[in-house]
């Protein structure tokens, strides 16, 4: 894909705009003491996170601003969805699990999607954190980025929020469910 396919219409980058400005506004709770003009600025100066932000949203992901890095001087955008992003979902943990099926294959990987879209899995820890603002994942669960050791053996990790505690799990990458996704984060 080429920068220019990574580009959105005039029409695609306002509907975008008011899209995450509503959300942004009526979650306050998510991005303390951040402005929107701010944030608004910042994403439009870099076509490729709208068009970034676009795919999250086009999936289901309903990003929303998490944080600022300080030291980084980027925003944090988390898919918000309350449960697993509906687009991302039916889905293995990576390429290698993938290919690893020899029947019933997925129609693709969690990290290939990931890489395509862009963006990244969270980690346990984002995940945890993104929990501490809301409840989300009550009835599906959203595959984390899974430790180089633990991926050699043939497992990957997943979490989901029940009985009001986030539980991490593992299951071979290869797995796949309807129920099951994955939460990215793109950094502005």
């Amino acid at each position: 894909m080429t920068k220019r396919d990574k580009e959105l219409s005039l029409e695609q980058r306002e509907e975008l705009i008011r899209t995450l400005k509503a959300r942004f506004e009526k979650n306050m709770n998510r991005h303390k003491g951040l402005e929107w003009a701010t944030v608004q600025a910042k994403f439009e100066a870099n076509t490729e996170k709208m068009w970034s932000l676009n795919e999250m949203e086009g999936t289901g992901g309903e990003p929303d601003v998490v944080g600022y890095d300080k030291k980084m001087g980027e925003y944090i955008f988390y898919d918000c969805s309350a449960e697993s992003p509906k687009g991302r979902r039916s889905v293995c943990y990576d390429r290698e699990a993938l290919e690893s099926r020899k029947k019933h294959k997925p129609e693709n990987s969690a990290i290939d999607m990931a890489a395509a879209m862009g963006i990244e899995l969270l980690t346990e820890e984002q995940y945890r954190e993104l929990q501490k603002l809301e409840n989300f994942d009550m009835k599906t669960s959203s595959w984390v980025q899974t430790p180089a050791n633990i991926r050699k053996l043939g497992g990957a990790l997943f979490c989901d929020r029940r009985y009001d505690t986030v539980f991490m799990y593992h299951n071979g990458a290869e797995s796949y469910y309807a129920a099951r996704g994955f939460r990215g984060l793109l950094r502005v």
